[in-house]
């Protein structure tokens, strides 16, 4: 496989041990992760040749992030260098009927004054077959948002697939408005050819709603063919897009979730199975571990998309049961869930 990029903020992830709340915390487990570095992470472990480009501080919590992307296999030498300090988020676990907490802490980050002309597009794409961002880099600051419009200016020149997860975070868009947000927004996506978001995801940055059914009111008993408006409006707004993906997350509760995902490629509608995820480890990333999979099926299985999304499916369901931001699995346990073994027995 060729080379796939991903671009954005990783972060340190400071979490109460277990379930405690913040408020029960001598101390914090740590943890380095971020959107965009999750998914080079899953790719590296699929073996799949990956760059991750970011910004950090040249201090020793900036090394520290370095060396987590570099012992994961995932190629670190077009990370530029410079800024004040890493971002971090602190995240509260949540159990049953209490849901998880996220408080972020990353003004004044690196990435968050990351300036275009800081990285050499040309050079990153030399040789590149697909480049990933998300809508979390945008939502940073305005600065980060005009690097990854510099970004996917250059790729989409040079002929490289280009892929977004919309990941819409109400916490980050702090510096414009909703109309400027749409803004932004829109002009990033329509260079992509594949684009990932939820119901949420498309709601916010674009109005577009699902026709006849309220997510919110039917819960984990949605079916896939509700969204299937959804990706016909995104493909409607975004006439370059081959590819438009919807995750279906049902939220029973926070320890017990449904998940599967549709996929509409402008004539039909893939759809997987739903697998129930109980007894959830650690749900962060959760997306992030779909998208790697993803990507991982479509330069893999080029011709078969249903083998795709089962895979980014399949991916993403083992992903709730590690610890951390990434997915640590390979190849060969996603193939074996995806044959139907969920059996979770011991290998000897």
């Amino acid at each position: 496989m060729k080379k796939v990029v991903t671009f954005g903020e990783i972060m340190l992830r400071l979490a109460p041990e277990g379930f405690l709340r913040f408020s029960q915390a001598n101390s914090f487990d740590v943890v380095y992760g971020g959107g965009e570095s999750n998914v080079a992470v899953s790719l590296a472990n699929f073996g799949v040749p990956v760059d991750f480009v970011t910004r950090l501080p040249k201090n020793d919590i900036g090394e520290c992030a370095m060396m987590e992307m570099r012992k994961r296999g995932v190629n670190v030498d077009k990370i530029v260098w410079g800024g004040e300090r890493l971002g971090i988020y602190f995240l509260e676990t949540g159990a049953v009927s209490r849901g998880s907490k996220v408080v972020y802490d990353r003004a004044h980050s690196s990435m968050s004054t990351i300036q275009p002309g800081m990285v050499d597009w040309k050079k990153v794409f030399d040789g590149v077959e697909w480049f990933h961002w998300t809508g979390i880099t945008p939502a940073i600051s305005q600065s980060s948002a005009d690097a990854c419009l510099e970004a996917v200016k250059v790729a989409s020149e040079m002929g490289v697939t280009i892929s977004t997860d919309l990941n819409y975070r109400a916490k980050l868009w702090q510096y414009c408005d909703g109309a400027k947000r749409e803004e932004i927004m829109t002009e990033l996506t329509s260079y992509c050819d594949v684009i990932l978001g939820n119901e949420e995801d498309a709601e916010m940055h674009f109005h577009i709603k699902p026709e006849g059914v309220s997510v919110q009111t039917e819960g984990h008993n949605v079916k896939a063919e509700a969204f299937l408006s959804v990706c016909q409006q995104m493909m409607k707004k975004f006439p370059k897009a081959k590819k438009v993906i919807t995750t279906l997350r049902g939220s029973i509760s926070a320890s017990h979730n449904t998940w599967a995902g549709v996929l509409y490629d402008g004539t039909k509608m893939l759809e997987t199975r739903q697998y129930q995820i109980t007894d959830i480890v650690d749900r962060v990333g959760g997306g992030d571990s779909f998208m790697g999979g993803l990507i991982y099926g479509l330069l893999k299985y080029p011709e078969d998309d249903q083998n795709a999304l089962d895979f980014a499916v399949a991916a993403s369901c083992l992903k709730h049961t590690i610890k951390g931001d990434a997915n640590l699995v390979t190849v060969s346990e996603v193939e074996k869930l995806m044959g139907g073994d969920a059996s979770g027995r011991v290998a000897r």
